[in-house]
């Protein structure tokens, strides 16, 4: 008698969840905001194209050396259990060639096609996301996502100095705004993934202090949040619209925080981390929406 076995994805689609597409593309998108928020007007299209895929290679790259590093924490976790490097499936060779093809591309599109300060920053969030959070952080300590979240929210600074080769603190307000958001949106995955974690032995904030500490938490992350996606309007950089859509998509931010700090459901806990991607999504699509608008 034979035992069945499942099937194995495809080469290429190893490859491809090793990068972390769905991550990426939110990243890329915040970066392209940010490029379209430094032009008073429409912006010089040749370099959106090559900033977009230069910063979305370094971002794939350093995604895949994540997975490379965290490849027995991943074999613990039901979520992260399929991975290639996990499993075993794709060796640390091929992951390490991989990231290497994909960021080599990435510095030299950057520098040739944009500007060399946009590949040296985009670098510099490499290495903060693949080495000092993955390697340093993120095994030592319960606040991790909150001091190594700059990496992760770098990319409207990337877009902003790949069009205007500098980094205004327009720029930085709307990484303040990702900075803020990281721990509310990472900590909800934590808090219904938490026995995941256990397993892992990660010190997530849930393991380490418990739900009602984590959920304390991300709801007065959540106030600081609702304050700082003000800040566009307030330093003029946005008009009324953007203020209209900040205030409705904070407020349901923070009523969803609330709602999970008063009753704790694993059920509303993924809600408030959906919300969370789509909530950044709208709220920097709001901020482009209102600058056209401005230019009209």
């Amino acid at each position: 008698m034979t035992t069945a076995t499942a099937p194995q994805p495809n080469l290429l689609r190893q490859y491809l969840v090793l990068t972390k597409p769905r991550v990426t593309q939110l990243a890329v998108f915040c970066a392209i905001i940010g490029m379209f928020l430094a032009s008073p007007g429409l912006p010089d299209m040749h370099l959106v194209v090559a900033g977009t895929l230069g910063i979305w290679l370094l971002a794939a790259a350093a995604f895949a050396i994540n997975c490379l590093i965290e490849q027995e924490i991943d074999a613990k976790m039901l979520r992260t259990a399929r991975r290639a490097t996990a499993r075993g499936t794709i060796s640390n060779t091929q992951v390490i060639l991989l990231s290497g093809l994909l960021g080599g591309l990435g510095m030299v599109v950057l520098y040739n096609w944009v500007n060399p300060l946009t590949m040296w920053l985009t670098l510099a969030t490499f290495i903060g996301y693949a080495i000092i959070y993955t390697i340093i952080l993120k095994p030592l300590t319960p606040q991790n996502i909150v001091i190594g979240g700059l990496s992760g929210a770098m990319p409207p600074a990337l877009g902003w100095a790949t069009i205007a080769n500098s980094v205004p603190a327009q720029a930085w307000v709307l990484v303040l705004i990702i900075f803020i958001w990281t721990p509310p949106h990472f900590w909800a995955l934590a808090l219904y993934r938490n026995h995941d974690y256990e397993k892992s032995g990660l010190p997530m904030l849930p393991v380490t202090h418990g739900k009602q500490f984590t959920r304390l938490h991300i709801l007065l992350y959540s106030i600081v949040l609702f304050a700082a996606t003000l800040l566009p309007f307030m330093v003029r950089m946005s008009g009324f619209p953007y203020l209209a859509a900040a205030i409705v998509l904070s407020g349901l931010f923070l009523w969803y925080a609330w709602c999970l700090y008063k009753e704790y459901s694993d059920e509303l806990a993924r809600k408030l981390f959906r919300y969370s991607i789509l909530y950044l999504s709208l709220l920097f699509g709001a901020l482009l929406l209102d600058h056209w608008i401005a230019l009209i």
